[in-house]
């Protein structure tokens, strides 16, 4: 049994401690909205907040949650900075097929947790590891500029 706490709910699992993160929250809790891509940490599609920094979920173990706090793409709208980057991908229309979103909008989330005013370079570096096979990095980066300006106002 691991005891994790996910999207601010306290929770325990009885799954393998080697079990990748993502089919604890897929399977085991119902958490869908976290996507599998590639299984090899290189796509960026099942990225959640650990403790608030982004990690690939599929290559996670559930060990390495043990204790801490887990934030999917159906909790990260609680946080301000989460609601900011919901309504600017929504304002863009930033998803074609949508299924790298997920994972796009939790690194967005982490940058602007951490940098309310990204630079180009600063976006580039945060979203470099999260793969659209749309092409829809122009509009990303336009909604990323958009929270940032929510944020910043915010302030």
């Amino acid at each position: 049994m691991t005891t994790l706490t996910v999207n601010g709910r306290r929770m325990t699992v009885d799954a393998e401690p080697d079990s990748p993160l993502l089919w604890v929250l897929r399977e085991d809790l119902g958490l869908t909205g976290t996507k599998f891509g590639c299984g090899m940490a290189l796509c960026g599609a099942c990225t959640v907040h650990l403790d608030g920094q982004p990690v690939r979920s599929c290559s996670t173990p559930l060990s390495a949650a043990a204790g801490k706090k887990v934030t999917t793409i159906e909790g990260v709208g609680a946080s301000a900075t989460g609601k900011a980057v919901q309504a600017a991908w929504a304002e863009v229309d930033v998803p074609q097929c949508g299924y790298c979103q997920s994972g796009q909008i939790m690194s967005a989330c982490a940058l602007l947790a951490k940098n309310k005013a990204p630079k180009d370079a600063d976006i580039d570096a945060a979203m470099s590891g999260n793969i659209c096979r749309c092409g829809t990095y122009n509009q990303i980066r336009a909604a990323i500029k958009g929270a940032s300006i929510q944020l910043v106002k915010g302030a």
